[in-house]
């Protein structure tokens, strides 16, 4: 990703909706047969992994409150990912303070 692109690293956060759902619950809605669980694992995707991280709610609502503006200045597709993504882009590890 290109540094300061948050276009490039919202539309990085796209998921093919129907093809997760599908994966989850059968093409059917109802739960796939046993054997296609070992299939399903080889098939992940390798370019990401999904996380999950604890942050103080007054973080979260300032990250929900700049994902908010941004959708309000036309980048309708900006999440939470994609906004932390840019963040990290950005950070200069010189300048982190040695008590963090």
């Amino acid at each position: 990703m290109e540094r300061g692109n948050l276009r490039d690293a919202t539309a990085t956060a796209q998921v093919d909706t129907d093809a997760s759902v599908n994966g989850f619950l059968g093409a059917n809605g109802s739960n796939p047969p046993d054997s296609s669980i070992g299939a399903r694992r080889d098939n992940k995707p390798s370019h990401y992994k999904v996380i999950c991280i604890s942050m103080y709610t007054d973080d979260l609502k300032r990250l929900d409150s700049m994902v908010e503006s941004l959708k309000t200045r036309g980048l309708t597709k900006a999440n939470r990912s994609a906004l932390i993504r840019y963040a990290l882009s950005e950070v200069d590890l010189d300048r982190v303070p040695k008590g963090l």
